[in-house]
């Protein structure tokens, strides 16, 4: 998808824009949550977008929360493009939101909490804010590539990430193992899982917001749209992590990803990515 995107050249966005644009990526995640939770856990159609044996399952509370957005954005900031997984690419001004209402649906399908509305605002280079929200927990992590804020009810404060150099102590995860190919990808997976003190499987965007929260170490995962990572680029970053492709650039559009809370370790890995 993302070679078939012609996003506009890069759009600089000040520090008040930057602020306002988050506020309301905080409302569109809000209003996906109220399409989403009515449907949470209830009996539900799930369609496989896939063919064969591949599986890649969406529902009505997917289109839902995305038509919802959609709706929000164009009310508000009508010039601006659009870029989500179920309804595909709207071109703008030069501003680009990225949605995914649920980053997760295998887990969301099976009543699971791994999942989350990712919502982010992309200037032609890099998501300059960021939120991924679990409606369920009425959690919310929300960065601008500064800082990041975690909100649950009243309780709101910044996030940071851990120091962790060593991949040996690090505790990783990623979505399934399954995403890595065969070739570079199945041997660079291999190797970090084997070096790392322990891997999670079936976490999705959540481990994102406990790697930024200081609880998780490492991510690694390939084969990422730009809806799948943009939101959470600007949380990671905002904790003060680090977040890049496999050879270190930019991870926007997606494709191989890792992101660590501490600097010396994405080094290391991107070292034993490397050999």
């Amino acid at each position: 998808m993302a070679a078939s995107i012609q996003f506009a050249s890069p759009v600089a966005v000040d520090a008040q824009a930057r602020a306002e644009y988050l506020e309301f990526a905080y409302r569109l995640a809000e209003l996906a949550g109220e399409a989403i939770l009515p449907r949470f856990r209830r009996p539900i159609a799930v369609d496989n977008k896939k063919t064969g044996a591949d599986y890649d399952p969406v529902t009505q509370a997917d289109r839902a929360a995305e038509r919802a957005m959609r709706d929000e954005i164009r009310n508000h900031y009508p010039a601006h493009g659009i870029l989500g997984e179920e309804f595909g690419f709207e071109s703008g001004d030069g501003l680009t939101w990225v949605l995914d209402p649920i980053d997760g649906t295998r887990g969301f399908v099976m009543g699971l909490l791994h999942w989350g509305t990712l919502v982010a605002l992309f200037d032609g280079q890099r998501p300059v804010v960021g939120v991924i929200r679990q409606p369920v927990l009425d959690e919310t992590f929300a960065g601008d590539g500064a800082r990041t804020i975690y909100t649950r009810g009243r309780e709101e404060r910044a996030l940071a990430t851990r120091p962790c150099p060593d991949l040996g102590e690090a505790l990783a995860g990623t979505t399934a193992p399954e995403m890595f190919r065969a070739g570079r990808q199945a041997a660079g997976f291999e190797r970090i899982r084997r070096r790392a003190r322990g891997m999670r499987y079936g976490t999705d965007c959540y481990l994102y917001a406990m790697l930024a929260m200081g609880l998780a170490d490492l991510v690694i995962e390939a084969n990422l749209k730009p809806y799948d990572v943009q939101a959470l680029i600007p949380v990671v970053e905002g904790a003060g992590g680090i977040i890049t492709d496999w050879d270190g650039g930019n991870p926007a559009m997606g494709g191989e990803v890792l992101a660590t809370g501490d600097a010396r370790l994405h080094e290391r890995v991107l070292a034993e990515l490397r050999d």
